[in-house]
């Protein structure tokens, strides 16, 4: 017999891939979370799922509670990670990770905001609880009674939870698309044809660049610190030359650069920008974070 409530079930598979990325910061765990959710939901008898009046939230607070308990064991799993963990990057606008589309615009651009990289990277320095609370308030717009409940802490407690994750989100200096997007032309321009005096200019004194090999490619394991050290790696790297095309990309919703040798993505790059100069720079090479920009 067809389950009567099977439409309404699979149509919050993209809500919950979008809650968990943003929960996870990987693409490959949101997955296997709904997987899991589902598997849960189908476990339950038929009557069961029948008594069941809004499936949608049922489904949320199950996936919820698997990314919570995923995130309690993510430090120990990050401490045996070779080099640093950066979130995996995901391909731009037109994807099925764009997100639902909402009649406020507001939650529309923050949704758009929050799955930045640097949104991301500031999410996963935060305790699993307040990451849980502060994505589903903060982004998804659940109350702090729906929050309580698939937390296991009071109302009150979630609130400050979400409210201690928020003072560590700043977008108050974010540039617009247009300034980002030309901000990274630029620094490809330079990085292709060697000007480092354009590439200096385009980065912040205190800038900073992280790789992501996961030990499995060549990336360098700690962060480089300063817009000189960074513009000597880089050099190096076009030094080297070889066969790469780079090529601008959406990255996780913003301007970002993607690195091709013979058609294959070996290199995301994702950059945060204030002041009109690039603060951050992200390089994700470890190929099992690439699998979304070389499927198909």
């Amino acid at each position: 017999m067809t389950d009567p409530q099977l439409p309404a079930v699979m149509n919050e598979r993209r809500q919950l891939i979008n809650l968990a990325y943003r929960l996870l910061g990987s693409l490959a765990e949101a997955e296997d979370v709904v997987q899991e959710t589902y598997a849960r939901w189908y476990a339950l008898s038929e009557r069961q799922r029948q008594e069941i009046a809004a499936p949608g939230a049922w489904l949320t607070t199950v996936a919820s509670r698997i990314c919570l308990d995923l995130l309690g064991s993510a430090r120990a799993r990050r401490e045996r990670y070779v080099g640093e963990w950066i979130p995996e990057p995901v391909p731009g606008r037109g994807d099925w990770l764009e997100g639902p589309v909402s009649a406020d615009p507001a939650d529309r651009v923050t949704l758009d905001e929050s799955i930045s990289m640097a949104f991301l990277v500031v999410l996963d320095s935060m305790t699993p609880a307040e990451r849980v609370a502060f994505v589903l308030h903060d982004v998804f717009r659940y109350s702090f009674a729906e929050v309580a409940d698939i937390v296991g802490r009071t109302p009150a407690a979630c609130r400050q939870l979400a409210s201690s994750a928020r003072r560590r989100i700043d977008t108050s200096r974010a540039p617009s698309s247009t300034e980002r997007a030309d901000i990274v032309r630029d620094f490809k321009r330079a990085w292709e044809t060697k000007d480092i005096e354009a590439l200096i200019g385009l980065l912040d004194p205190r800038a900073i660049a992280t790789a992501d090999g996961g030990g499995l490619v060549l990336a360098f394991l700690d962060p480089i610190v300063g817009r000189d050290r960074i513009t000597d790696a880089w050099m190096e790297i076009a030094a080297r030359g070889g066969p790469t095309t780079l090529i601008e990309r959406t990255v996780n919703g913003q301007p970002g650069l993607v690195a091709e040798v013979d058609g294959a993505v070996v290199s995301v790059y994702a950059f945060d920008i204030a002041d009109g100069r690039i603060t951050r720079i992200w390089v994700i090479r470890n190929p099992e974070k690439l699998r979304p920009w070389t499927a198909g």
